[in-house]
C-alpha cells in the first residue's frame, strides 16, 4: 500500500484530476497503458480508478474521476480530497493491457471511459507503434480531456466526435482500419455493446476485441444456497437477495471487495465444488465455462451447495 499525497486540477465536465505522488518524490511502482489502482477512500469505501496519465512517468499517478450523482460513495468522496490530501493507493493492477500482437490499435473512449485510453496512446506513441483514438462525448463543453487531446504529440491520430456536433459513427470508425487491428473500448455500458456486437460482425476475432467497464447493472437475487470456505472452517447460508461477501462478513469471514459490481476482480476466488452462476463483467466466456473461479460480490450458486478456496 501506498501513501500519496494529492495535486487537484478540475476539469470541465464534473471531472475531477488527481494527480498523486510521494512525499519525498521518490519514484513510483511502474505501470502499463491499461492498469489502475484501488483508491482506499475510508476503512470500508475503496474504488477502482484507471491510471491516465504517461507509464514513463515513474513520479506521478493520475486519475481522471467523475462526479457522478448515481455514485454509491466512491466519486463523491474522491471529490471530496483536497489538494495535499494524502490518500492510500494500492499498487497499479493491469485487466486491460495492449495486446502487442496487434498491428494497429483502435482506442475508443466514451466519456470519462476515454482515461484508460490516454495511457494507452501515451505508451503507443512512445513506442512507435500505429494507433488511432477516438474520444466521444455529449458535447465538446462536457469533454473533460479534450484540450489535452488536441495538444498531444499524436493530435493527428484523434478524432472527436460530439452528439452535438459530429456523432460517432461505429461502423466507419471499425471497417476503416488496417488488418489485424485489436480494438480497446471503455465508457457507457450501451457503448461497449455496440463495439462488440459490430465489431463480431465485422469478422473481428474475439480475442481482438478488448473493453473496460466502469459499472454494471447486477442482480445478486436467485435462490438461497450454501456455501463453505474450505480453508476457514465456515459455512454460510446465502439469502435470496444476499450476496456471498455479504454472507461471509456476517459470519466473521471478510473478503476484499473493491468495485461491488463483478468488474474489478478483486474478491476472485477458486471454486473446489459446485456450479458458479457467473453475474459479473470480468471472466471471459471461457473462464466462466470452466466454472473453477468466482467474483463472490455478485455471483452466486446454480446448486445448492458451492465450496470455495477462502
Amino acid at each position: 500500500m501506498l501513501t500519496l499525497h494529492i495535486i487537484r486540477r478540475e476539469l470541465q465536465g464534473d471531472v475531477t484530476l488527481l494527480t498523486l505522488a510521494h512525499a519525498d518524490g521518490i519514484e513510483l511502482p511502474a505501470f502499463s497503458a491499461g492498469a489502475h489502482v484501488d483508491l482506499h477512500l475510508s476503512a470500508e469505501l475503496v474504488r477502482p480508478y484507471s491510471l491516465c496519465g504517461d507509464p514513463q512517468d515513474r513520479h506521478h499517478y493520475q486519475l481522471g474521476i467523475l462526479k457522478d450523482s448515481r455514485s454509491q460513495g466512491g466519486s463523491l468522496a474522491a471529490h471530496a480530497l483536497r489538494e495535499g490530501d494524502e490518500v492510500q493507493v494500492s499498487a497499479p493492477r493491469n485487466l486491460f493491457a495492449l495486446d502487442t500482437r496487434g498491428n494497429h490499435s483502435l482506442l475508443i473512449g466514451g466519456g470519462i471511459g476515454i482515461t484508460p485510453m490516454l495511457a494507452m496512446a501515451a505508451e503507443l506513441h512512445a513506442a512507435g507503434r500505429s494507433f488511432s483514438l477516438h474520444y466521444a462525448c455529449r458535447s465538446r463543453s462536457g469533454a473533460a480531456f479534450v484540450t489535452q487531446l488536441e495538444n498531444a504529440p499524436y493530435a493527428e491520430r484523434v478524432q472527436l466526435h460530439f452528439s452535438d456536433e459530429q456523432r460517432l459513427n461505429l461502423a466507419s470508425v471499425l471497417s476503416d482500419v488496417p488488418p489485424n487491428t485489436h480494438v480497446y473500448v471503455c465508457g457507457p455500458s450501451r457503448l461497449m455493446e455496440a463495439v462488440s456486437s459490430l465489431a463480431k460482425n465485422l469478422d473481428y476475432p474475439p480475442d481482438q476485441i478488448h473493453q473496460e467497464c466502469f459499472s454494471a447493472d447486477v442482480q445478486i437475487q436467485g435462490n438461497a444456497f450454501e456455501v463453505v470456505a474450505a480453508a476457514s472452517g465456515i459455512t454460510v447460508q446465502v439469502a435470496e437477495n444476499q450476496s456471498i461477501v455479504e454472507a461471509l462478513a456476517l459470519a466473521g469471514l471478510k473478503v476484499c471487495v473493491s468495485c461491488k459490481q463483478g468488474i474489478c476482480g478483486s474478491c476472485l476466488t477458486d471454486v473446489l465444488e459446485g456450479e458458479p452462476d457467473h453475474r459479473d463483467s470480468y471472466l471471459t466466456d471461457e473462464e466462466k465455462a470452466d466454472g473453477d473461479q468466482i467474483l463472490l460480490c455478485c455471483s452466486r450458486a446454480k446448486g445448492a451447495r458451492l465450496i470455495i478456496d477462502l
